[in-house]
């Protein structure tokens, strides 16, 4: 598994018929394979999330989308931007993943983090606990999840989790990777170092090198060699072909989220882009160049939240990155 150019999928506020919702997912994961990204991304949420939209925007769950996408797409890896792990119990995922594996005839990928969003977990109903508690179930999870996707049987007693001789038929490989996503120096990259064959670390650019000095620490310690874990990082791309008419979709989508870029000292103006890369094709390919493959990252995984379901800005999306990351 190799993902070097990832296409995230995480608003689905396209238009007011819900008809059209999904043919327009459908076009962009197409666009996607066709202008050489490797895998296609779908969150695992139940709401739009701050910083995105309101909670009550359009939002599909993550593993019935990505279910149809394998039937709609031929050589795209597909995967969720993570599976919240405390939605489902751990054996019930392993399934889920596989299943979508073998109805994508070997392109799934496990996206899996410990959760966060306490507001969709406290009206669905499920339990949030303490940031510690999450952390302990992911912990166990990985450790029945992993096996199964291996084609072992676990049985495991733990605290949060039981299974007995757990079975995972039918698979169509033994090897299912599996990529943790987050930005925890310690619980969420010591997991990485343990158990993931990707890592996506999600942090503000300027963050990267202290990351990456961090992993390289997490996979000392339990002896691994770090060169066998890839990386990726989460960016949030405005592009056009204009690059003036890329800044004044980004001024309009953070006028959404309450910040005028007009008026916002440097300060505002910093915190409100630091993981935005805005402009023209070039101007955007020098700043992922420079702010995040020069700092040692292997890859990108990027959203296009503001025009991303406009015919044409995936494929100039990707015919700019592709060459920055070895295609």
């Amino acid at each position: 598994m190799t993902i070097r150019l990832g296409y995230q999928m995480p608003n689905f506020s396209y238009s007011d018929s819900v008809a059209d919702l999904f043919p327009t997912v459908i076009a962009q994961a197409r666009e996607a394979e066709s202008a050489g990204f490797d895998t296609a991304f779908v969150m695992d949420h139940f709401y739009q999330l701050p910083g995105i939209g309101k909670p009550d925007e359009p939002m599909l769950e993550a593993y019935t989308a990505l279910g149809a996408l394998a039937t709609a797409t031929e050589t795209i890896q597909l995967s969720a931007l993570v599976t919240g792990n405390t939605y489902r119990n751990p054996p019930m995922l392993a399934k889920t993943v596989s299943t979508l594996d073998v109805v994508s005839g070997g392109r799934a990928v496990l996206g899996i983090g410990a959760g966060w969003f306490e507001l969709e977990h406290r009206q669905f109903g499920y339990e949030f606990g303490t940031f510690t508690d999450r952390f302990e179930r992911l912990d166990e999870a990985l450790q029945i999840i992993a096996p199964m996707l291996q084609g072992e049987r676990p049985t495991f007693d733990g605290k949060w989790y039981h299974v007995e001789d757990a079975i995972n038929e039918p698979r169509i490989r033994n090897d299912l990777p599996i990529l943790l996503g987050g930005s925890g120096e310690k619980k969420t990259f010591r997991l990485a170092a343990q158990f993931a064959h990707h890592l996506n670390i999600i942090c503000n650019a300027a963050e990267i090198p202290r990351k990456l000095q961090a992993l390289d620490a997490r996979c000392e310690e339990v002896g691994r060699d770090r060169s066998t874990l890839e990386t990726s990082y989460l960016a949030f791309v405005i592009i056009d072909e204009s690059g003036d008419r890329a800044r004044q979709l980004q001024q309009e989508f953070l006028l959404t989220q309450g910040v005028d870029l007009s008026t916002a000292s440097d300060e505002e103006r910093a915190a409100a882009t630091q993981r935005q890369f805005c402009g023209s094709p070039d101007e955007v390919a020098e700043q992922i160049q420079t702010r995040v493959l020069d700092k040692g990252i292997d890859g990108i995984v990027l959203n296009l939240v503001v025009n991303g379901h406009e015919p044409g800005i995936v494929e100039l999306t990707g015919r700019t990155l592709r060459p920055l990351v070895g295609g």
